[in-house]
């Protein structure tokens, strides 16, 4: 009997993924968007649209185009840099850290839902098995994942 886990890992994802482009969408929010809000969410300190290219291999005016847009719909400011004028850093706005509550909010909600029914046991031993299969094909389980959990 053949076993065509390659397609459910496809659905599985496809579920996953319309959940967070719907609340994006409700949000205003595009994909690319959504992973960038979260990029600057995290960043240590505000970065400049150099760092974002350099983190999502993205080109300069790929970068410009997409802070562009967050910037008019009022979810990130640009500020010069203190210790260097020529370098503009990027603020989240109170709306633009609305949204990074969202973004997560449904991100756990899509975790809780996936496992909805399973044991304690049976989510440890999910989770055994997605990072296995990760590794069997050549990939690193996310060390940022495993850390969420706790």
């Amino acid at each position: 009997m053949n076993h065509y886990y390659g397609h459910r890992i496809r659905v599985l994802h496809w579920c996953t993924d319309q959940i967070m482009t719907d609340a994006l969408a409700q949000m205003g929010l595009t994909a690319s968007q959504g992973r960038i809000m979260g990029y600057l969410a995290h960043y240590p300190q505000p970065p400049c649209a150099r760092d974002i290219a350099e983190a999502f291999q993205l080109s300069h005016p790929t970068v410009s185009g997409l802070l562009g847009r967050l910037e008019k719909k009022g979810f990130i400011k640009f500020l010069c840099d203190e210790q260097d004028r020529r370098s503009r850093r990027i603020y989240l706005l109170p709306k633009g850290l609305e949204s990074v509550k969202r973004i997560e909010d449904t991100i756990m909600l899509n975790e809780q839902r996936m496992v909805q029914g399973f044991s304690g046991e049976e989510r440890e031993q999910f989770m055994a098995l997605l990072d296995r299969a990760i590794s069997n094909m050549g990939g690193s389980p996310c060390q940022l994942c495993s850390m969420k959990e706790d």
